[in-house]
């Protein structure tokens, strides 16, 4: 036989027995891999007694509760104590307060007239939080709540307490205010103070803000979609704002042209508000030394309406009612102040490069103006009035350069000094955050400078 044929024969006889020896490993080594797991399985399983084997106990045990009298004497022979907030209204008067916020006790009413430090509260103010702690009887064990003389003095806890003798005292001490900064929005639908009001903005801000673009916004020429945006100080005590500080930064749109100013104080200097890039917000001179009030005679020839002969009118008159606040249109220094002839009541302000102001007819001098008085732009100086060869109540204000007169609503009234280079890089920084918080205030400006940063 050849040696092919028997390798042939071989191959072809071993390859049934070669497959069947195959299979029968394989279908062992499972079997035996399966047991293993199997065997593996039980031993993990927990042993554990079914529930329902397991014996059940019963413990019975009686309980003696106090009756109903005995802890009904026990509250009334402890002294019950009540705390109590309430927010004061206006014109109301101090017994109708304490009666409502459950004082009924007349030596504490007293002491609040009497007390030197006491009688602080009687400085209240509608919307102010009183807190206060009675007895079951209406006796009052110590009372609380803030009183500030003004925006620019510290704020002080006046508080009233009866010590362990009985006796009534008072203790006045300076609150430690937590600071923090707000924003908030206001659209215009009617006029600027209703939209200050319906966007829950504190007065004091809301007038802030009127100052700081009185220079390039008309408030009395606002349209419907006009708005501004503003970042400003607020403190806190015990959860209730006691007061706002100030105006950190704004921005107003005013029809369709957009205005935004950062406060900012130079190293050493006194601080301002300045556009965000650098340029002060304030003008040199206001355009009017009046808030809210309209033009009744332009600077030009015309018909005097006393003596009836024609000449130059040399200043602008502006219309308001009598009493009406009149402000130094810049800083400068009082040159002349006391009556004078046809003006009337008149102030002079001499300023700088010989610039001056005059402001006549008034019906009175502001408190403490006098001759030599240093100013400031915006700076109360007397009140409208009719007096002199007047023939109603309005202001007659001229603009002065050199004593010649000028029409104060043509003369270019020029900004004041930009910030120092050395201060750009830090009211920058400011600047920027400032205007972060205006994009958080509308999320489509938000938005678009997401899409240009990361077009960047």
């Amino acid at each position: 036989m050849r040696p092919t044929d028997k390798l042939l024969r071989l191959v072809s006889g071993g390859r049934l027995l070669f497959g069947t020896t195959r299979v029968s490993r394989i279908v062992s080594v499972s079997a035996l891999f399966f047991a293993v797991c199997a065997f593996g399985a039980v031993g993990v399983a927990p042993l554990a007694p079914d529930a329902s084997d397991l014996p059940v106990k019963r413990i019975k045990q009686e309980l003696s509760l106090p009756s109903l009298d005995e802890q009904v004497a026990a509250l009334e022979a402890t002294e019950q104590q009540f705390i109590r907030e309430a927010t004061f209204k206006s014109s109301e008067q101090l017994a109708t307060f304490l009666q409502r916020i459950g004082v009924d006790d007349d030596e504490a009413a007293q002491f609040i007239k009497s007390d030197s430090i006491a009688r602080g509260i009687l400085q209240f103010r509608a919307d102010k939080t009183v807190a206060v702690k009675t007895d079951d009887e209406g006796e009052l064990l110590w009372l609380q709540t803030t009183v500030s003389d003004g925006p620019d003095k510290p704020v002080r806890n006046i508080v009233i307490s009866r010590d362990n003798t009985g006796k009534l005292t008072s203790s006045d001490i300076t609150a430690k205010l937590e600071r923090r900064v707000e924003m908030a929005t206001a659209y215009i639908r009617t006029a600027f103070y209703p939209a200050a009001d319906d966007a829950l903005i504190p007065l004091n801000v809301t007038e802030q803000v009127k100052t700081m673009f009185e220079t390039n916004v008309d408030y009395q020429r606002l349209q419907k979609g006009d708005y501004f945006n503003i970042v400003y100080e607020s403190f806190w005590q015990n959860g209730e704002r006691v007061r706002t500080g100030r105006v950190l930064a704004g921005e107003f749109s005013n029809s369709g042209k957009l205005y935004q100013a950062a406060w900012f104080e130079e190293t050493g200097g006194k601080g301002g508000y300045y556009t965000f890039d650098g340029k002060s917000l304030k003008k040199a001179f206001l355009r009017s030394p009046i808030e809210f009030t309209r033009i009744s005679s332009g600077f030009s020839m015309r018909v005097h309406p006393i003596s009836g002969q024609w000449k130059a009118h040399k200043g602008v008159d502006f219309a308001a009612a009598t009493g009406t606040p009149i402000r130094a249109a810049a800083d400068g220094v009082i040159e002349s102040v006391g009556p004078s002839g046809g003006y009337g009541n008149l102030v002079v302000i001499k300023h700088w490069n010989g610039y001056s102001t005059a402001y006549a007819h008034m019906s009175r001098f502001a408190t403490g103006v006098h001759k030599g008085m240093k100013v400031s732009q915006s700076d109360v100086i007397g009140y409208v009035g009719s007096t002199g060869w007047s023939t109603g109540p309005h202001l007659h204000y001229e603009f002065r350069v050199n004593n010649e007169a000028r029409d104060p609503m043509t003369v270019n009234m020029t900004e004041a000094a930009p910030l120092a280079t050395a201060e750009m890089a830090r009211f920058k920084g400011f600047a920027g955050d400032m205007n972060h918080r205006f994009n958080l205030l509308h999320p489509e400006r938000m938005a678009e400078v997401m899409r240009l940063a990361k077009r960047s």
